[in-house]
């Protein structure tokens, strides 16, 4: 088989596909798949990077989500055949031809979507529904503020919020005109620079002093002070990302008169029951939706793997809206 591999830590140019060692067969409970196509994922930078290692026992090979066909399944495994095509939600491991994959963690193709651009659902979808709908509970008719809103995350959750909980209003935080304008397309109500604008002033001026009840949060350290003063009663902030740094002051007094509470949650280490739990949530939840094409996958581009350094780059620089797929065999 072939996959990325990763000489050192650093930037781009140290990932080379390459042939590496077959996988073993899957164990119980598991079936390989042939990949189609991978997505990039922040915590892939991460991984290359040497800050974000697998969890113990998984693959070291980078990439946390996949689309491909059903080659073997494993002792024990019912509802899934050869030849399936699926999506996956994964802890390592996607940038290759082959994987061995929990059957817990799969997902049927949603109907209308492309096995290709299937590959960029499975991280956001579980981390969004594990996120904004199980941990926050966000209700309908609240205020629900994204940071990044034209990510992969951001996209995905400003369209699965419009979509279950109609009647909210939904914030959202990016970089770019063009950027705001797409997430206004999605769905966003209010649409913040976050360059040349202050995201606690506005969302507080177009809720009438209201704040926030729900906030997803990827900056973690550099917007916490903020986000907690900017949460409602009874607020809950969600932090799924630390790209402004892993320390900060969280005033207590702010938090206390509000009922307000701070979240932080990763989806890769998670234990393998409570992967499957989430993603058979997405399933019974969010699918139907994209079925419908109320949720669709927003994608950038799609590059071959052989191109995984400029994917790279592309999402490094913050050059993309939505995600960036690498395809892997077609």
């Amino acid at each position: 088989m072939h996959a990325v591999t990763v000489s050192a830590p650093g930037g781009p140019d140290v990932m080379t596909w390459a042939e590496v060692p077959d996988l073993p067969p899957p164990g119980p409970g598991e079936v390989t798949l042939d990949v189609v196509a991978t997505a990039v994922n922040r915590a892939d930078l991460l991984q290359r990077q040497g800050f974000y290692p697998p969890p113990p026992g998984e693959s070291d090979i980078i990439g946390l989500e996949c689309s491909g066909r059903v080659a073997v399944v494993g002792p024990g495994v019912d509802g899934f055949a050869p030849g399936d095509e699926v999506c996956a939600l994964l802890a390592g491991g996607g940038y290759a031809t082959r994987v061995n994959v929990p059957a817990g963690q799969l997902l049927p193709l949603p109907a209308g979507v492309s096995l290709v651009h299937a590959a960029g659902l499975p991280e956001v979808a579980c981390t969004v529904y594990s996120t904004v709908f199980e941990r926050a509970e966000l209700a309908d008719g609240e205020v629900f503020l994204v940071h990044g809103g034209a990510s992969g995350i951001g996209t995905f959750a400003i369209q699965a919020v419009r979509a279950l909980r109609p009647a909210a209003v939904i914030a959202a935080t990016a970089g770019s005109a063009e950027k705001l304008a797409r997430c206004r397309e999605l769905g966003a109500n209010i649409t913040i620079s976050y360059r040349d604008e202050d995201f606690v002033a506005r969302v507080r001026e177009e809720t009438g002093g209201h704040g926030a009840d729900v906030i997803l949060d990827n900056m973690g350290a550099s917007y916490l002070e903020r986000n907690v003063s900017l949460l409602a009663p009874d607020g809950r902030l969600v932090v799924i990302g630390l790209q402004g740094g892993t320390k900060g002051t969280l005033n207590l007094s702010a938090l206390l008169p509000k009922r307000g509470s701070v979240h932080a949650l990763s989806l890769r280490n998670r234990p393998g029951g409570q992967k499957a739990r989430i993603v058979a949530g997405v399933r019974q939840h969010v699918w139907p939706l994209v079925a419908e094409g109320r949720i669709q996958p927003v994608i950038d581009r799609v590059l071959p793997i052989s191109d995984v350094r400029a994917a790279h780059r592309v999402v490094e620089e913050l050059g993309h809206v939505g995600k960036v797929i690498l395809n892997v065999g077609g």
